[in-house]
């Protein structure tokens, strides 16, 4: 099924908080059911109904759910093992964990818990982003919820012994980072760690670790209930199931809202968001999913649909899934230069390529908001995002190249039109002026 997904199939069924968010309104909406069966089943029947559903993880990267947790070891050694949620939502224009956590956290909690069996993890923590104040007093309330009903802790009702942690973060973008987390999470600077060792073989504590988005857990407990078969018939193939979606930007209905994936954009934004301000034809580009993948111009948003490989093959990405929508009003370039300002502020200053590039490049993208750079120097600084992407121990400077690399692909021809309205009559060298190119 490709497009407007039905209310049957909604997983989160109180994303807009309009029921109770506690236990029994969580009970109501059919969470806790049959928990127990399904750690039942046993870990590998759990991991392989992941993997059959076609979950990828929602954090961004896309990587098959189901297959992460079947890289844990199998069995439990001198170390235990750990599941940690990645609760720091810091990428701009996304808005959808903090849903999550404000509406629904007992379809997270319960999905630690099926999580971290299949993993054999006795505990699991959440890492919340600094600034989800409300989020977290919503979320630490249902953890002492579900520890009072003996759904969680020693000796629970489930048969597995497990304790979950919720710990509050600085409000450090790159601690989004998986290993930047974990060593956030265990009182140092939050900077990323070089891989391998990869955070299943020696993660927090040095311990077999899996790091997994909020949404990627919140389903696991839904999917299990319903059947993988039931998930994976949703969307296109690779690319299947449920999404939440966010949309900001000039729409007529910014919202957030769970849908199928691979519904076309455009019928995303016009049946949800009551289409783009002024019409489809005052469109002027769309940024996918979330700030660090490139845009795509209105004519690609025409046929683009919001999965991993629709938005791959116009060479940008779904990432998070949030659509930020840029009409004929905005100034791209001063947009780009905004973006590129972030990065260069959170950018953690461990690499080389990150901390001196990222810098740069916002230096000469403000210049070209102005118009005062040179026509060179548009070559120049693609060539330097090159330099910086794939270069660095994480992607912050994958996430700083690609908005740029973007705006370049598509509207070089309007940074090249500033540069010359700038240039043109105003005096180059003394006594002469540059004539109109």
């Amino acid at each position: 099924m490709v497009g407007i997904l039905e209310d049957k199939d909604r997983i989160f069924t109180n994303l807009y908080g309009l029921q109770d968010p506690g236990l029994e309104g969580a009970k109501a909406r059919g969470c806790w059911n049959a928990t127990r069966e399904i750690l039942q089943q046993g870990s590998g029947w759990i991991i392989d109904n992941m993997k059959a559903s076609g979950l990828r993880g929602r954090g961004g990267a896309g990587f098959s759910t189901g297959l992460k947790w079947s890289f844990m070891p199998k069995e439990v050694g001198a170390r235990p093992h750990y599941l940690v949620v990645n609760a720091d939502e810091s990428e701009p224009g996304t808005c959808k964990d903090r849903e999550i956590l404000r509406h629904d956290p007992h379809l997270l909690i319960e999905g630690c818990l099926i999580a971290s069996f299949s993993m054999q993890a006795h505990a699991a923590y959440i890492y919340l982003r600094g600034e989800y104040v409300r989020e977290r007093e919503v979320l630490e309330a249902a953890v002492r919820e579900a520890y009072e009903a003996k759904l969680i802790g020693k000796d629970n009702v489930h048969g597995w012994d497990f304790d979950l942690y919720v710990h509050h973060g600085a409000g450090a973008y790159i601690c989004g980072e998986e290993t930047a987390l974990l060593e956030s999470l265990e009182g140092k600077k939050g900077q990323p760690r070089l891989k391998p060792p990869f955070p299943a073989g020696a993660g927090l504590y040095g311990c077999p670790t899996t790091v997994n988005n909020v949404e990627s857990i919140a389903v696991a407990g839904t999917i299990l209930r319903r059947g993988a078969a039931w998930f994976a018939g949703i969307g296109r193939a690779n690319n299947t199931g449920t999404k939440l979606m966010c949309v900001s930007g000039h729409v007529n209905r910014p919202c957030n809202v769970e849908e199928a994936m691979s519904i076309p954009l455009k019928q995303l934004l016009e049946e949800h968001c009551g289409g783009v301000r002024g019409g489809w034809g005052n469109l002027k580009a769309i940024i996918p999913g979330g700030s660090s993948v490139p845009m795509i111009p209105a004519e690609q948003c025409e046929t683009a649909l919001m999965d991993f490989d629709s938005l791959r093959e116009l060479r940008s990405g779904l990432g998070t899934a949030a659509v930020i929508v840029m009409d004929k009003s905005t100034d791209l370039i001063r947009a780009i230069a905004r973006l590129s300002y972030f990065y260069k502020h959170e950018s953690c200053g461990q690499c080389t390529p990150c901390r001196e590039g990222t810098g740069w490049m916002w230096r000469v993208m403000e210049r070209m908001v102005r118009g005062e750079a040179e026509m060179s120097e548009i070559d120049l600084l693609l060539d330097v995002t090159t330099q910086v992407e794939g270069h660095t121990i994480c992607a912050l400077g994958d996430a700083a190249a690609w908005p740029i690399q973007g705006l370049f692909r598509h509207f070089r021809g309007e940074v090249e039109e500033r540069i010359t309205a700038y240039r043109r009559g105003r005096p180059h060298i003394q006594g002469h002026t540059l004539a109109a190119e």
